[in-house]
């Protein structure tokens, strides 16, 4: 079975918790993503930061993502995935905590992160059908 190493896309780039929401979507733009994790002090997950987070958390209530940091987006403990958890798992963990992408941890380290287009290319297409059905009820 295809497991989380296989499909996920590696080198994940951290936003610090102290970076400003407005550095954060800047290194979004350069990388070409809509997600980045937010990494703490210690070099630890703290959470996932969003460009959705950025538009309903600081833009839509008046915030100035100039002086908002990633870190206080972060919401508890981030829902993480095993690098050598298999597709199944993936499948479970997205839909039970309603997430499209999970950072991939090896350890105790962030080695990638597995995203819903990731998880469709590798699955077949009922299983692929069930996520995105799940995903977008919420």
């Amino acid at each position: 079975m295809t497991t989380a190493r296989e499909i996920m896309s590696p080198d994940a780039t951290c936003v610090k918790a102290t970076d400003t929401v407005l550095d954060a979507a800047k290194k979004m733009k350069e990388l070409g993503v809509g997600a980045l994790p937010i990494c703490g002090t210690d070099e630890k997950l703290k959470g996932m930061l969003t460009d959705r987070d950025i538009v309903v958390k600081v833009l839509a209530q008046d915030k100035d993502p100039a002086t908002c940091t990633a870190g206080e987006l972060a919401q508890g403990e981030a829902v993480t995935i095993g690098a050598d958890d298999e597709a199944d798992e993936i499948l479970r963990t997205m839909k039970e905590h309603e997430v499209r992408r999970l950072p991939v941890i090896d350890g105790h380290t962030l080695v990638g992160v597995v995203a819903q287009a990731d998880v469709a290319r590798a699955l077949p297409n009922p299983q692929v059908g069930d996520l995105l059905e799940a995903l977008s009820a919420a």
